[in-house]
């Protein structure tokens, strides 16, 4: 196996910062899984994902990082590389935000970031998942060159499942 630099875990754009996950933001998790969840998530459900990026981070060198608003200072959802459905050698790029931070490039811009820093590690390729009936996210993806691969069925919502994949630099 390669070895790989580890991802910057500190990123900063024109207006987010990103850096890794602190106990404290395990509430305003807790609210982003709210939003998206139809079930109860819990706070200690938030406490243990957090958990998880943190020893991702550390075994993989990469990993979810926290998304603010550097003017507002507000967590308002997360992006960085996850093993997900890939592999660590070849990373999904992955973001969510909070619902009233949806159509202003946030996703895009901090996307971006992620990008250049998993470039940095020395990986030639990273891939997405996206379900199938999610335009934003193609939108987004589009922007920085993902390109279509393949197309799956999925049974969690049972529809399908759009592969994306981009070289890197």
């Amino acid at each position: 196996m390669t070895a790989f630099r580890p991802m910057a875990f500190h990123l900063e754009t024109e207006r987010l910062t990103l850096r890794p996950w602190e106990e404290a933001d395990a509430e305003v998790l807790l609210e982003l899984h709210r939003e998206r969840d139809t079930g109860t998530p819990s706070i200690e459900r938030a406490r243990e994902a957090i958990a998880n990026q943190q020893a991702a981070a550390r075994d993989h060198g990469f990993t979810l990082l926290p998304v603010r608003r550097r003017a507002e200072g507000d967590l308002i959802g997360y992006c960085g590389l996850i093993v997900g459905r890939s592999t660590a050698e070849e990373p999904e790029i992955a973001y969510e935000l909070f619902r009233r931070a949806h159509g202003r490039g946030y996703a895009t811009e901090a996307a971006r970031a992620v990008l250049a820093a998993a470039a940095e590690t020395g990986r030639g390729r990273l891939w997405s998942t996206v379900a199938a009936w999610n335009a934003p996210s193609f939108r987004v993806l589009e922007k920085l060159g993902f390109e279509r691969d393949h197309v799956t069925a999925t049974a969690a919502d049972g529809g399908d499942l759009v592969w994306l994949t981009r070289t890197l630099p």
